[in-house]
């Protein structure tokens, strides 16, 4: 659209708002019919380790969405000379799972314990059990579990248990609903019938009667909608929550909440059976939307669902890039002790173009990037760990590559379940987050890492923000049965241009050998998590 279409636009309301709390940012973006960005704005923040637990205060939530939208509507003034009043639509997402419980009264019961915690291993061990399904650490109903095992005193009064994206939901709307992606990360799902799994709901019940808990599971989770949906609508408390200047109009639809895997899905186009992505960040995941369930239950195997239902096999570490980063902050103050000026962005891409050119194993050394626990690897904590031997080839570039083969050392054990227990098969996996950010170089590793083809789109800097607007743009702008891998294949990605990077045999041979050296050397990191306390 140009200028002036654009701005029309914004003033009749035709565009749609797609907000996603991430990690480290809150990103909101404003897009228009076309799916294409008008402005965006962002907010920066951290989780804190408080007592035990990774966490965000509730504050910071309303803190961040207020500024990254105030960033947004700015930038819509200053580049259209025109206020932001009304929208067409708007979706929310964040990250997945996580323990958010509320009282009769709205109030928090205890501090938000987010996906990062690894805290609840008993209960997602007995809640596997039970289910004969997987139920990682990170799900809502294992943190639900882990605190009426540990006869926590808020138990009782508990009314509505959520995740962040269905907190801010609710509190906008006033519904108590969940797009079935996102619920798919807090209880089992039935995809057979779009909801929770009726059998294991009961089985629960019969564990929350024996321990004389006075609700039911089904009393205390959101409803589950799915993509296309309409999840609400603002509300004028609401409307003030998002836009405290007032000049926002309330009455406006929202689509069902969704989880940060279910954007990044939409976001890659890869909703459609054996499609796959990986969203590469803070944390990484693969998402393989399946033809068949599998053969059996793994521990290291989530499954879950698109935003329509469909199952998916996703393989989730807890630790991707926070090691990495670290890495080049180090680097950083090297340069500014130099008093070498240098851009942090052409930084990284020059340490990560350096890793191209390292020996194909990474010349022996070994890396743990473990900030936190890792499940698929059984480790209840993390000990962030570099290794070598004396004859190892200690060069900067095979220590890059060393630290890019860490940061999806611990992903490629699950894949491995995947493409060689299982045999699932996928066309094309498409990747985005900070990883891929380098041109060609987090593809590359990618590539060796899983042996298929990656691409990389252009739009794929987007994000999950940019994904959770288009749900909300599926939503609004969609024709009667128009299933939604058709609409994006057809109105959003029809001419979106990327690469794609096959992968390099000697770099899957040197991958393999890196992560022969990374299984060997896991009683490395065990015993550093046993004795660093």
């Amino acid at each position: 659209m140009n200028q002036q279409d654009t701005q029309t636009a914004i003033e009749s309301g035709q565009t749609v708002l797609g907000i996603e709390f991430g990690s480290t940012r809150i990103k909101a973006v404003l897009i228009g019919e076309d799916h294409k960005t008008i402005a965006s704005g962002s907010y920066d923040w951290e989780n804190q380790y408080e007592n035990g637990v990774w966490t965000y205060s509730l504050d910071d939530v309303w803190a961040g969405l207020q500024a990254s939208y105030k960033m947004l509507s700015n930038a819509v003034s200053e580049t259209y000379n025109v206020p932001l009043k009304t929208i067409g639509a708007i979706g929310f997402s964040g990250m997945m799972h996580g323990y958010m419980a509320f009282d009769e009264g709205g109030n928090l019961l205890a501090p938000f314990r987010t996906w990062r915690n690894t805290i609840t291993g008993q209960a997602a061990e007995e809640l596997t059990e039970l289910f004969q399904f997987n139920i990682p650490q990170r799900w809502s109903i294992a943190h639900l579990h882990q605190a009426i095992l540990n006869k926590e005193s808020h138990i009782n009064a508990i009314s509505y248990l959520t995740t962040l994206a269905g907190y801010v939901h609710w509190k906008l709307t006033g519904q108590k609903v969940m797009g079935i992606g996102e619920a798919s990360g807090m209880f089992p799902i039935d995809s057979t019938i779009n909801d929770y799994d009726a059998e294991r709901v009961a089985l629960y019940n019969d564990r929350l009667a024996a321990e004389d808990i006075p609700w039911k599971l089904q009393d205390i989770l959101p409803k589950v909608l799915v993509a296309g949906d309409t999840a609400g609508l603002l509300t004028v408390e609401g409307a003030k929550l998002l836009d405290p200047t007032g000049q926002l109009q309330s009455g406006i639809p929202l689509c069902p909440p969704e989880g940060d895997a279910g954007t990044g899905m939409v976001a890659t186009n890869s909703v459609a059976q054996r499609a796959g992505n990986v969203s590469a960040g803070t944390s990484v995941f693969a998402m393989i939307v399946l033809e068949k369930a599998l053969s059996k239950l793994y521990p290291e195997i989530d499954m879950v669902t698109t935003p329509t239902g469909k199952p998916v096999a996703m393989v989730h570490s807890n630790n991707c890039t926070s090691d990495l980063n670290a890495w080049v902050g180090l680097f950083r103050e090297f340069t500014d002790a130099l008093g070498v000026e240098i851009d942090q962005s052409a930084l990284f891409e020059m340490l990560y173009k350096k890793a191209l050119t390292g020996d194909a194993d990474a010349g022996g050394l070994l890396v743990y990037n473990y900030f936190s626990g890792e499940h698929i690897t059984h480790l209840e904590e993390g000990r962030p760990l570099f290794v070598r031997k004396p004859e190892s080839s200690f060069t900067l570039a095979n220590f890059m590559r060393a630290h890019l083969f860490s940061a999806l050392g611990a992903l490629n054990i699950g894949l491995d379940i995947l493409f060689k227990q299982e045999q699932v098969k996928i066309d094309q996996v498409l990747g985005h987050g900070g990883f891929f950010k380098t041109e060609g170089v987090g593809q590359k590793v990618m590539a060796a890492a899983m042996n298929v083809p990656v691409s990389v789109m252009e739009t794929a800097g987007e994000g999950g923000a940019w994904g959770i607007a288009l749900l909300a743009a599926y939503m609004l702008y969609r024709t009667e049965n128009e299933p939604l891998e058709d609409y994006l294949s057809n109105k959003v990605f029809a001419d979106e241009s990327g690469t794609t990077i096959a992968p390099d045999q000697s770099d899957v041979d040197g991958f393999t050998a890196f992560m022969d050296r990374y299984k060997e050397g896991l009683v490395i990191e065990r015993a550093a998590v046993d004795a660093l306390k």
